[in-house]
């Protein structure tokens, strides 16, 4: 059986898992397109060669009977609208983070969820598949660390747009840490602070940054991540897990080393396609077996609204510079 694919948003990270499906994964193929701009998602179905219908919108294309499962990687503020008619049309439905801006949209999609009685919506949360970051989990599950204290990590980007406002460093940057600090440590955060340092010279006026978040978990364990989005040397990420006996770093990606003109050095990489790339098919691959399976085991709405709660409370720090609690909800049953 082939799992017939809808896309709905075709910039960027749309193209990028329209190619990786339909030229490296198995067990699917993308059959209809769409974007509020027509041209782009024609010009898509062009490049790579679709054999693709494309759709005047999101919901015509939900509503098709020639669509299985539905990939939404459209701009973040219609995820909410597109998962939740996925969800009333009975179909499986990838959303790329954030499942919606804001944790009441995400509880919306949790509740629509729970009422159609079966599990429809996997969110993009990526790490949770990259090789690094299992090692980290699997040093922390085996306790070969002692008991996990600290973690010290960062995200940093080389440049960002001109629309990329200071929330966003939360909404968009750090909602994947919020997610991977949350699985990593099987832990729930209890508070959040965000200091802002001297802003940077690179930065435009729209935003703060670099910024320091402050998160402590209801366990105890602290834990501090620097997002900076104009660092300007390159796409770089990190984390470091702190324990009673030991410490382990994230693996940096493989790179060349190079002995040239009497330096040594590596290359750093300028974006994110790269450092996930294989997280990225594994990811998609388990969401093509398991929709096919009738059975989908990816991260779910509940972990896309605990990380929007961390993340509320973590603009709402941005904007009072205190220390704001994060009081998250008991896990339904259903996610459970």
């Amino acid at each position: 059986m082939t799992l017939r694919i809808g896309v709905i948003g075709t910039g960027m990270i749309g193209e990028e898992h329209s190619r990786r499906i339909t030229q490296t994964l198995s067990g699917a193929a993308i059959i209809a397109v769409s974007d509020v701009n027509h041209e782009q998602a024609s010009a898509m179905v062009s490049r790579l060669n679709l054999d693709a219908k494309v759709y005047e919108s999101g919901e015509q294309l939900i509503a098709s009977d020639d669509v299985d499962a539905v990939l939404v990687t459209s701009w973040g503020q219609t995820h909410e609208e597109y998962v939740l008619a996925a969800i009333k049309a009975g179909k499986y439905v990838f959303c790329e983070k954030p499942l919606a801006t804001t944790a009441e949209g995400c509880q919306r999609i949790m509740e629509a969820e729970i009422t159609a009685g079966r599990r429809l919506v996997q969110v993009g949360f990526m790490r949770r598949y990259d090789q690094g970051y299992n090692l980290l989990k699997n040093s922390i599950d085996d306790e070969s660390l002692g008991d996990a204290l600290m973690i010290h990590a960062a995200h940093r980007n080389p440049t960002v747009p001109e629309r990329y406002i200071t929330p966003m460093a939360i909404h968009d940057t750090l909602i994947h840490e919020l997610d991977t600090f949350r699985w990593l440590l099987d832990d729930e955060y209890a508070s959040a602070q965000v200091i802002f340092s001297k802003k940077s010279r690179h930065a435009h006026s729209q935003v703060r940054d670099p910024q320091m978040v402050l998160l402590e978990t209801t366990r105890g364990i602290r834990i501090d991540v620097e997002v900076f989005v104009n660092c300007q040397y390159g796409y770089d990420i990190q984390c470091t897990v702190v324990g009673e006996e030991g410490i382990a770093h994230l693996p940096e990606p493989q790179s060349l080393t190079v002995l040239k003109a009497g330096t040594r050095g590596n290359e750093i990489l300028q974006d994110w396609k790269n450092r996930f790339n294989n997280a990225f098919d594994i990811e998609l691959q388990g969401f093509i077996q398991d929709a096919t399976d009738n059975t989908l085991k990816g991260p779910s709405s509940w972990d896309g609204y605990a990380a929007a709660v961390a993340g509320d409370a973590c603009v709402k720090a941005q904007e009072s510079g205190q220390i704001e609690s994060i009081d998250m909800p008991t896990r339904p049953d259903f996610y459970r």
